[in-house]
C-alpha cells in the first residue's frame, strides 16, 4: 500500500467514529479532505459539521453538508483531523496546512479528538517536522529572536497568509522532550496566537494505517 492509500484507510475508519444526529468538527489537510469526501454517506444524517478552515468548509459545502458556526453548537461529540506528527502520548504537532489556531479551538471544544495517521506520521518523539506557529504581523521579527533564544531557527513561510489574516514562522530544532511545557512557553511569547503543538489537549484516539490494517491507539502514558 502506497501513503495515499493508508491515509484512505484511516480516514474510512474515521467514519465508525462519527455520532449521527450530531454536529461534527472537521480539521484541515490531505487525510482531513479524504475524510470529508467520505462523509457524503452520511449527508443528512448529521445536523452539519463544523470546519476549521476555510479550504474544509469549501470542500463540504460541495457535498451539501451545511457549514456550522462553533459560537452556536453547543455540543461537539467528536473532532476529526490527521497530524503532521503524533507520538505514543497522542501529542502532536499539527498546522501543516497553517489553520492551526482555528484546528486548536475546534479541539478544545469537542468531547473526543479522532486523530486520522498513516504511518509515517508515527514519531518516537515529536521535531522533526518543523513546529507552526500563527504570529500576529507586527510580532514577526520579535517572535523570531525569541524562538532564538531557545535554541530554535525559525523561517517565515513565505506568501502564505492564515484564515485569520496573520503569519506562519516554521521553527526547527527545539527541545521537545516536555512538549506540554514547551507549549505554554511558546504561547508567552507577546504576538504569538497559537503553537502547533497539540499537548495539553492531544488527541483521545488515533486511527493509525499501516499495510497491515488501521490500529487503533490510545494516549500512553498522559
Amino acid at each position: 500500500m502506497n501513503q495515499g492509500d493508508l491515509k484512505a484507510a484511516a480516514a474510512q475508519a474515521a467514519i465508525a467514529h462519527v455520532v449521527e444526529g450530531a454536529p461534527l468538527g472537521v480539521g484541515t489537510g490531505s487525510t482531513a479532505d479524504l475524510f470529508i469526501d467520505r462523509l457524503a454517506g452520511l449527508k443528512g444524517r448529521i445536523p452539519g459539521a463544523v470546519a476549521s478552515s476555510e479550504r474544509s468548509a469549501e470542500r463540504l459545502r460541495r457535498l451539501g453538508i451545511p457549514i456550522l458556526d462553533l459560537n452556536d453548537v453547543e455540543d461537539l461529540p467528536v473532532y476529526v483531523d490527521g497530524a503532521d506528527e503524533v507520538n505514543a502520548r497522542l501529542e502532536m504537532i499539527k498546522g501543516g496546512g497553517g489553520a492551526l489556531t482555528r484546528e486548536k479551538i475546534v479541539a478544545a471544544v469537542a468531547r473526543s479528538f479522532v486523530c486520522i495517521a498513516d504511518q509515517s506520521k508515527f514519531v518516537s518523539r515529536l521535531g522533526r517536522f518543523p513546529l507552526p506557529l500563527e504570529v500576529i504581523p507586527l510580532a514577526r521579527t520579535h517572535v523570531g529572536r525569541e524562538l532564538a533564544k531557545l535554541g530554535g531557527m525559525a523561517r517565515l513561510r513565505e506568501d502564505f497568509t492564515t484564515d485569520n489574516g496573520n503569519l506562519i514562522i516554521d521553527v526547527s530544532g527545539l527541545d521537545m522532550a516536555d512538549a506540554a511545557g514547551l507549549e505554554d512557553r511558546l504561547n508567552g511569547i507577546p504576538g504569538v496566537v497559537t503553537v502547533g503543538l497539540f499537548a495539553r489537549r492531544g488527541a483521545d484516539l488515533l486511527l493509525l494505517a499501516e499495510p497491515s490494517g488501521v490500529k487503533t491507539l490510545r494516549p500512553c502514558g498522559r
